[in-house]
């Protein structure tokens, strides 16, 4: 256990936490939001740190964990086209419908690591260079799992 209090911890390691929370997001305010949420999880588990690393590797630790925990959760829907919305073809809908019901079983068949670089490359137009600096995975191992991600997935749907 650690001899610092919660309050000394916090004011330890906040500015260090919300730099890399800030470079890895969009928004100063989500930063700040999942700051808080960082040091919230780690006053709770204060009580159980054993010390088998150093108070800042696990205190980073529980920062890319909820950071990855963030992009895992914040899937918003956004409204359909037009064109989409109302199809003029009944076939048409139907084989929409049908091919986003078995894009969206195969896409829940994957790792979640998996299904993240999907969502982020393919929903949210990031990068794989983006995509590695959000995820905290190397450029090369994020190019590896995208290609072969997208192979299973191909191999799903045909």
């Amino acid at each position: 256990m650690t001899a610092l209090t919660q309050g000394e911890i916090y004011a330890a390691y906040r500015e260090k936490v919300l730099s890399y929370l800030s470079g890895k997001m969009e928004s100063p305010e989500d930063a700040e939001d999942l700051c808080e949420e960082v040091f919230e999880q780690v006053c709770r588990s204060l009580p159980r740190f054993e010390g088998k690393s150093s108070l800042s590797t696990w205190i980073y630790r529980i920062t890319r964990y909820t950071l990855i925990d963030y992009y895992r959760t914040k899937r918003t829907a956004e409204p359909l086209t037009e064109e989409l919305a109302a199809p003029d073809d009944l076939e048409e809908d139907f084989i929409r419908r049908e091919t986003l019901e078995r894009l969206a079983f195969a896409l829940k068949a994957l790792q979640p690591e998996e299904r993240d670089i999907i969502v982020l490359r393919y929903y949210r137009g990031k990068t794989l260079t983006e995509i590695s600096r959000l995820t905290g995975i190397s450029y090369g191992m994020v190019k590896v799992k995208h290609k072969k991600t997208l192979e299973t997935l191909r191999s799903q749907l045909m």
